[in-house]
């Protein structure tokens, strides 16, 4: 039977993801000098205009306007040619302080609210994603490489991304469609930027996936010069799936970025992503979802369940009392286990929280206490 399964990617100057690098940025600025910092930040830019709201208890001295502007004019909003310069936006800061019931509930290493996380994992592809997420993150990541390195010089900063890969049961056969839309100068034509991207984008990353009937969607509305903020509103969080896995697997609500890891919903979607990585890496199965369900003032998990999809080569209940037995799925245990209490965040703001070798969810140093099951 044959599937078709379609993902997304955007640009790090996307403008919800402008805002989740931004939120990111000020939270590692407080860890830096504060790993025990508390913080929730939301921020939302438009026209002219950024705006971040959050609550913020922490002994750093930060300077929340700099972070703002620097982080805007890193990812490429450096000129009014851009549709949003970082040095003539106006910044808004509105800051609070976190609730002194919820700081007392944290403090104990405890959930303080109730959360629903989820983590999966594939063999399907090296990074252990699902390969329409994986290659969506790529091609974005692809023109992120040659705007930056002057390749192709006329790219600007907001675009996305999509694939989609067709399965014949569950088995990858090609990829049937990939769709790019790509902010750019005004001097460029429509047929030379379809030709470089074709050549220096998807040629460079899918080759070996498409075909002469792969469907190839290059700025399919034609002009794309006004993007980022002046063209659509952007906020924190907003991009949850994208940041995940790419509609395939599940998700609950909570969105990452501007989150310390006392916050579950960050934590504890990051050590679901783990286990269900390390027990996939050990060939117990080929696919695995973890769901952890928490409750306000519970250290542990109300509930563990895991789904690997009727691939699995011992039972699930040997799975679950190994997690159960070896891993401190507490809030404090997580942060413990992760070492989360870094400056480490922005980074993941864009193109993937996951498939990175540089974070700690992603280690797959208990493979082999699962492979031991078998």
């Amino acid at each position: 039977m044959k599937n078709f399964i379609t993902s997304e990617s955007v640009s790090s100057g996307h403008p919800d993801k402008i805002c989740d690098q931004i939120s990111d940025a000020i939270l590692d600025a407080c860890l830096a000098q504060d790993p025990m910092s508390r913080v929730w930040c939301e921020t939302m830019v438009t026209t002219g205009t950024a705006i971040v709201s959050w609550e913020i208890t922490t002994k750093a001295v930060v300077n929340y306007n700099e972070i703002v502007r620097k982080t805007i004019c890193e990812i490429g909003y450096d000129n009014p040619e851009s549709s949003f310069d970082w040095n003539e936006i106006w910044v808004h800061l509105l800051i609070n302080t976190q609730s002194p019931d919820i700081a007392a509930w944290v403090d104990t290493g405890w959930a303080w609210d109730q959360w629903i996380m989820y983590g999966y994992a594939t063999n399907e592809s090296d990074n252990y994603l699902p390969l329409p997420i994986n290659l969506a993150h790529k091609l974005a990541r692809r023109l992120e490489e040659v705007r930056k390195n002057k390749i192709l010089d006329y790219l600007l900063p907001d675009w996305k991304t999509q694939v989609t890969v067709e399965y014949e049961d569950n088995k990858i056969i090609r990829v049937d469609t990939i769709v790019i839309s790509n902010q750019h100068k005004k001097y460029i034509s429509q047929e030379d930027l379809k030709k470089w991207i074709k050549k220096e984008v998807i040629d460079f990353v899918v080759w070996d996936l498409i075909d002469s009937d792969t469907k190839i969607f290059i700025n399919p509305t034609g002009i794309f010069e006004i993007g980022g903020p002046k063209w659509d509103c952007g906020l924190t969080g907003r991009k949850i799936i994208i940041d995940t896995y790419g509609w395939v697997g599940r998700h609950w609500g909570g969105a990452f970025s501007g989150k310390d890891p006392t916050k579950v919903d960050r934590s504890g979607a990051y050590i679901a992503r783990y286990l269900a990585k390390n027990i996939v890496a050990s060939g117990i199965c080929d696919k695995c979802e973890i769901q952890l369900g928490y409750a306000i003032w519970v250290a542990k998990p109300v509930s563990i369940y895991v789904d690997c999809f009727w691939t699995e080569k011992v039972s699930r209940e040997k799975i679950i009392n190994t997690i159960n037995s070896e891993f401190d799925l507490s809030p404090a245990g997580i942060i413990k286990k992760l070492d989360l209490r870094r400056p480490i965040y922005q980074k993941t703001a864009t193109y993937w929280h996951f498939w990175r070798d540089d974070v700690s969810w992603e280690e797959l140093d208990s493979k082999d206490l699962f492979s031991k099951l078998i």
